[in-house]
């Protein structure tokens, strides 16, 4: 019985040095796979507990066994690629994709690219999922779905705000009331500047803004659209032909020079009057007449001379899809050619309370179990989960020195529980050789 459980002692180790070093050559094997993680090999004594009148302290244990292959989620380093939708990881979360049969699976893996839907998938055809973003709202919405990424053009933008920031020249003279506002007359203003606006086709139209003096602290702002006026501050009802002398907004400056009328430094430019040069009403082009908000809560009137700091406006045109990226935030943002970006979908990370628990399934995959703990997303802007970096991959975090110290270690191991097995051997080929 004794050379029995000696022949099963150095077995128990000779299997368990080999289980090991299957687990250190698996690591080693993977070390150049994007996002994978290493393993470590854990092993425990087997022991046969003999009750003899309750006392086994003299026992010799049978040998040991493979107790279990834990997980180490370490972070791995960071390369960077430049393609953008390379994604790492740097934190503890996990991107969730959806396998073709429906599953989810969890992944440190963030090669992924457009398949011919322009959907986002990873190199075995599993969606990346996120949440859409209402583009509306500008919320992030709570149900998680595949991302699409649009390569349309954006559709055009009325002009609905525009903002002056601007100084006029307290020092300059004001203009006699009897003389008429005309654009086309220089003396009947005191300064001038112009912007690009749109209407709701996309059409651009010049909007030129006029600045007129008319006493002590005291202005007045005109518009004119392409040439023809239109009211500020004022909705009159829109006439047929466009009047000689268009509505003025009033501005009032204090003794300082701070704007104090209108009360909201802002006024509303009515475009319903609008009709083109050749006579056409602004609703024949095409589009609704709309209104601009005029922002003016930066205008001065200091004693220097006058100066544009900021001249905006918030319509464009169509234009045609230019690229995408993704932030550290995880929001996905697709460009345009005209500058202009839209938020679609904001890529979501995962994180479980165990994940050494999590079941792996191959192709840098893990499936969520019971033991892993309920599954845990983050949408919010904080790092709890981690960051996402764009035109980046996490490379495996197998360090391959310590791999092969262990794999000398292991070769030790396995060559000593051989001679074991020998000597075991030889013990008992010389008493089976006794006369």
């Amino acid at each position: 019985m004794g050379f029995s459980s000696s022949f099963q002692q150095g077995l128990s180790g000779l299997t368990a040095a080999q289980r090991g070093l299957e687990v250190i050559a698996n690591n080693v094997s993977n070390s150049s796979v994007v996002g994978f993680k290493s393993s470590t090999a854990s092993f425990a004594d087997v022991f046969a507990r003999a009750f003899n009148g309750g006392d086994s302290i003299n026992n010799i244990g049978l040998g040991t066994s493979l107790s279990a292959v834990t997980q180490n989620f370490k972070q791995g380093n960071i390369t960077v690629t430049g393609s953008p939708l390379d994604l790492a990881i740097n934190g503890t979360g996990f991107f969730k994709t959806q396998a073709p049969d429906g599953s989810f699976l969890y992944t440190r893996n963030g090669q992924f690219n457009l398949d011919n839907s322009n959907v986002i998938v990873n190199t075995n055809g599993d969606k990346l999922t996120g949440y859409p973003i209402d583009q509306t709202t500008g919320k992030v919405t709570d149900v998680a779905g595949p991302i699409t990424v649009s390569k349309a053009a954006i559709e055009p933008s009325a002009s609905t705000t525009t903002s002056l920031e601007t100084n006029l020249d307290a020092r300059q003279a004001a203009i006699s009331p009897t003389v008429t506002f005309d654009p086309a007359n220089l003396s009947s203003y005191n300064n001038s500047t112009s912007m690009t606006v749109y209407d709701q086709l996309g059409n651009s139209h010049t909007m030129s803004i006029y600045l007129r003096k008319e006493s002590t602290n005291n202005w007045s702002a005109y518009a004119a659209l392409d040439g023809t006026q239109v009211d500020v501050g004022l909705s009159p009802v829109k006439p047929t032909t466009a009047p000689a002398q268009s509505a003025a907004g009033a501005l009032s400056f204090t003794a300082d020079g701070a704007l104090v009328t209108p009360a909201n430094a802002r006024f509303e430019v009515d475009l319903s009057r609008y009709v083109t040069a050749a006579g056409v009403p602004f609703s024949s082009t095409g589009s609704t007449p709309n209104k601009f908000t005029f922002d003016l809560s930066k205008t001065t009137q200091y004693g220097s001379s006058f100066a544009i700091q900021n001249l905006s406006q918030n319509g464009y045109a169509s234009s045609p899809f230019a690229g995408f990226n993704v932030g550290s935030d995880g929001v996905l943002a697709i460009n345009y050619a005209n500058g202009q970006t839209k938020n679609i979908a904001k890529v979501g990370l995962y994180k479980f309370n165990n994940p050494e628990a999590l079941q792996p399934v191959g192709s840098n995959g893990w499936k969520a179990t019971e033991a892993a703990g309920p599954e845990l997303v983050s949408l919010s802007d904080d790092t709890a989960f981690g960051t996402i970096q764009s035109g980046a991959l996490e490379e495996s975090n197998v360090d391959l020195t310590a791999e092969l110290v262990a794999m000398i270690s292991a070769q030790r191991v396995y060559q000593a529980n051989s001679q074991s097995i020998k000597t075991q051997d030889s013990l008992l080929q010389t008493i089976t050789n006794l006369r």
